[in-house]
């Protein structure tokens, strides 16, 4: 079974397995990428930094990556990676240029080795997912140690950053880094709300940002990720962190967490241009469960990661939220989509729907339970291919605003440690519920044809 360009017949093609990828190692076969690492010849640490049209960010990512390995690592070969999908701003050129004037600054006393630097272009489908794979390329090539991906629009990141991402790999053994930041209770809400506690519940790891942006990795989880036949996917357009995340807990890889303090960017109001996000990424999510479906099928409970860095408050952006707005779309999205939902949620949960768009706007909560099951149900019902996934996975935007307003009502005057209660108590719903979404899994398939259903073993 094929699905957004994974294939399904076996786990180890969307990560579980050591299988060629063809056409792999076509970045640094390109001449300039050859000159440039036969120059390097090996190196120690590797930083990369994917990028499109970031010229006014960049320089300040680059400046902070030099800083973090010169205080940090100032005995280890390090190189910086920019991976670019072809800006026309002048990121490459600002990303080249760019360097610490005064290491006295930074108190910084030893030598200072140099650090040495590429901009290239990537190849492959638009994404961040083909960025990582030129970075991967080229770790590889070079066989270094511990590798990080840093986004290149930052605004919080520091010379830490790079010490806590790398070191767990280097001083500890870890093969997996994952960002642990401070947000504002109302950003971040499709993880909150979907991809943290499914992942936590699926396979029972508590990685609390499994699509944060920033990761950390050993140079043999950099092999394994490039040997995976996904690049032609879509893991290599939008789905690359979620991926790198769940291969790792997945594949029996170490992994821990290092808190960043906050992560800085422009937020968005979760009401905003986000259908298309909420379907790329929830897609994701579940074309890994059909992968690695062995795995989170015999995985009960969960367990907490070892966690580097000093907690300390920090202060955060506001991020505004128009409830009223939120709720409009979940009366229309109950009007216009009762059909689609029909086909994969009970008339219990149909007639609650129905029932909650005649709530007044300040009263209306959706439980977790039943926020759970659809949830579930749905990953079940994109599985069996009962409609098209588009159609699915769109009608799912409603649904999840109707979430986030009954959370933004629930949690007005809550303070942040009791916000992270709140999604607490979720991630336990996901997990006591589990067994409901094992058994719908293991259910006969409705196979959608296009035109009919038919029911197969």
């Amino acid at each position: 079974m094929a699905v957004h360009g994974f294939s399904m017949t076996d786990r180890a093609r969307c990560g579980g397995g050591g299988c060629g990828v063809s056409g792999m190692n076509r970045v640094i076969l390109r001449s300039e990428v050859r000159e440039w690492l036969d120059r390097v010849g090996s190196a120690d640490l590797l930083v990369g930094i994917p990028s499109y049209n970031n010229a006014g960010t960049i320089g300040h990512v680059v400046r902070a990556v030099q800083a973090g390995l010169a205080k940090y690592f100032p005995r280890y070969r390090a190189v910086l990676v920019n991976s670019d999908g072809g800006s026309e701003d002048g990121t490459r050129q600002v990303a080249e240029q760019a360097a610490v004037d005064d290491f006295s600054q930074l108190l910084v006393r030893q030598r200072v080795p140099a650090l040495l630097k590429t901009a290239t272009l990537y190849r492959g489908a638009p994404g961040k997912g083909s960025a990582f794979r030129t970075v991967f390329e080229i770790a590889d090539a070079l066989r270094v140690k511990a590798c990080a991906v840093v986004d290149s629009d930052l605004r919080s990141i520091t010379p830490e950053w790079v010490e806590l991402l790398l070191k767990p790999v280097l001083d500890e053994g870890f093969d997996y880094v994952a960002p642990l930041y401070l947000r504002h209770k109302y950003d971040g809400t499709i993880t909150n709300s979907i991809i943290y506690p499914l992942t936590r519940a699926l396979y029972g790891r508590r990685v609390r940002q499994p699509i944060g942006g920033d990761f950390g990795f050993s140079g043999r989880l950099s092999r394994h990720f490039l040997k995976q036949d996904v690049w032609e996917t879509d893991v290599a357009r939008y789905g690359v962190d979620i991926w790198m995340t769940t291969t790792a807990i997945a594949g029996s890889f170490d992994v821990c967490q290092s808190f960043l303090g906050a992560k800085i960017h422009d937020a968005k109001d979760p009401a905003a241009d986000l259908s298309a996000m909420l379907s790329q990424v929830v897609s994701a999510a579940f074309d890994l469960m059909e992968a690695y479906q062995e795995v989170w099928t015999s995985v009960s409970g969960s367990m907490q990661v070892p966690t580097f860095g000093f907690r300390y408050a920090v202060g955060l952006e506001p991020v505004e939220v128009n409830v009223e707005r939120m709720l409009e779309r979940y009366v229309l999205g109950a009007r216009d989509l009762a059909d689609i939902w029909r086909r994969f949620l009970p008339g219990r949960i149909m007639e609650w729907l129905a029932d909650s768009c005649r709530v007044p706007c300040r009263e209306f909560r959706l439980p977790d339970e039943l926020w759970v099951e659809i949830i579930y149900r749905l990953a079940v019902a994109r599985r069996n291919r009962i409609l098209p996934s588009e159609h699915l996975l769109k009608s799912l935007t409603p649904l999840y605003l109707g979430k986030i307003a009954s959370f933004v009502l629930e949690t007005r005057d809550s303070s942040a440690p009791e916000v992270e209660e709140r999604i607490e108590r979720l991630c336990c719903q996901f997990e006591t519920m589990k067994p409901l979404l094992v058994s719908l899994w293991e259910q006969r398939e409705e196979v959608w044809d296009g035109n009919t259903q038919e029911t197969v073993a």
